[in-house]
């Protein structure tokens, strides 16, 4: 009698292994039930299995904060379907620090944040908190990328995104990136005859000018607002991220977690400090 290999278990675990669709997380700031994490999951469901888990309700702003001084929950929600989803009481570095501990059974090949309403170029990424969750991937050595529209309105055009967003998934999936890299990629406000194309650049020198707005409560108790605007330190450099936004283009930035200036580190030693 002639025994195939593959009726050996050791072969069929192999063979279910090499069979194994790439597992996706996907995450965002602005809650489980906005339009642009519903988009998302929709693309990413094309090229494997994904699992949605986001805040409860919208996080934007909260950077990389983590849930310290209260308990975190999550319970089974609906984003898209049969895609599994879970809706955290958390932050979104809590939300994909509790799907790699406690939800998913493996560890994700790629891990999604997005499609945020709102740009997150230039400094915005160190408050994003949609940026934030590809970080705290990052940091576990798995390939992430967060996804941003230049536009707040909730019912803003998404097809720019979601039409150009394969094309960036497709490069994670088959080269992957640097140890400690992520991606931080923002598409334009317009409409999508406007839109001119995806670029690779730099995230721009900028700052929020920020003012906050003295107001009083109906009790007569001085509150404040925060507002301001953003400030461009370098509008006419033709390789940053908001230059692309301006122009139409979409915008892709590598970013690195490790933050250490080693040209200063080297002239402080160099100095003997």
């Amino acid at each position: 009698m002639v025994v195939s290999l593959w009726e050996f278990p050791i072969f069929e675990n192999l063979m279910k292994q090499m069979k194994k669709s790439p597992l996706i997380l996907i995450c965002n700031d602005d809650g489980y039930k906005a339009r642009g994490i519903r988009e998302l999951t929709r693309v990413a469901q094309s090229f494997g299995e994904v699992v949605v888990v986001a805040p409860v309700s919208g996080q934007s702003g909260m950077s990389h904060a983590v849930t310290l001084n209260h308990p975190i929950r999550y319970k089974t929600v609906s984003v898209d379907g049969e895609v599994p989803a879970y809706a955290c009481t958390g932050t979104p570095a809590d939300c994909v620090k509790l799907a790699l501990n406690r939800i998913l059974d493996r560890k994700p090949d790629l891990v999604l944040a997005g499609i945020n309403h709102g740009s997150n170029a230039s400094v915005s990424l160190f408050y994003s908190g949609t940026v934030a969750a590809v970080i705290e991937a990052c940091f576990n050595g798995i390939t992430a990328a967060a996804f941003s529209v230049d536009d707040h309105d909730p019912e803003t055009d998404l097809h720019t995104a979601v039409q150009n967003i394969p094309s960036v998934i497709r490069y994670l999936l088959k080269q992957g990136l640097p140890d400690g890299t992520c991606l931080n990629v923002n598409f334009p406000k317009g409409a999508p005859e406007d839109f001119k194309g995806m670029k690779v650049c730099r995230q721009t020198i900028g700052v929020w000018k920020e003012e906050f707005d003295q107001r009083i409560d109906p009790h007569g108790r001085t509150y404040y607002w925060l507002t301001g605007a953003f400030s461009n330190e370098e509008p006419e450099e033709d390789d940053t991220d908001e230059w692309a936004l301006e122009h139409h283009y979409g915008a892709i930035v590598p970013v690195k977690i490790d933050l250490t200036d080693r040209v200063t580190l080297e002239e402080m030693k160099r100095y003997g400090l």
